[in-house]
């Protein structure tokens, strides 16, 4: 059976991450310089890449295939998946708030606004829904099937 990518994204660190990353990186360099400043460079060049491929590693990718849905490490299979709504603005701040199940799963970025609401159906499963962030709520939606508009008010899939 043919299970290919309707959708795919990174959510790639904002620059201000990279930029701290960097920084942190190379004040490794600060142990080494009063010792030799080749080490310095060394120990820079070290901290940075290290770092850098930190970030790259723990960034995580949203899925969604014909059969599942893919976020961060975490899968399931589109056939348990219900109602699906984006949030974005004073929305998004109150499915992270005062709408927030700690029974959910979530694979929240702080520095990306829009989040995705996806009721799970599946009766053996404890999570109520995934929560999870994206650039782009709308091919979300598309890519799950869902007509939903993206909202800016409104605390649950549960709501109509």
């Amino acid at each position: 059976m043919n299970d290919s990518a309707h959708y795919a994204e990174k959510l790639w660190p904002a620059w201000w991450i990279w930029l701290a990353g960097v920084l942190i990186g190379a004040s490794f360099s600060t142990i080494f310089f009063p010792i030799d400043p080749f080490y310095g460079f060394v120990a820079m060049a070290a901290g940075v890449a290290i770092v850098v491929a930190a970030l790259i590693a723990i960034t995580p990718r949203i899925e969604v295939t014909d059969q599942w849905l893919r976020v961060g490490r975490a899968q399931i299979e589109r056939e348990h998946l219900g109602r699906v709504v984006a949030h974005s603005g004073a929305g998004a701040r109150e499915q992270l708030g005062p709408g927030f199940d700690a029974r959910s799963f979530q694979c929240i970025r702080g520095w990306i606004d829009p989040v995705v609401t996806v009721e799970i159906t599946d009766e053996q499963d404890p999570v109520p829904y995934w929560l999870f962030s994206t650039r782009n709520p709308q091919a979300v939606l598309a890519a799950l099937g869902s007509q939903e508009p993206v909202r800016t008010t409104g605390v649950s899939v549960q709501e109509g």
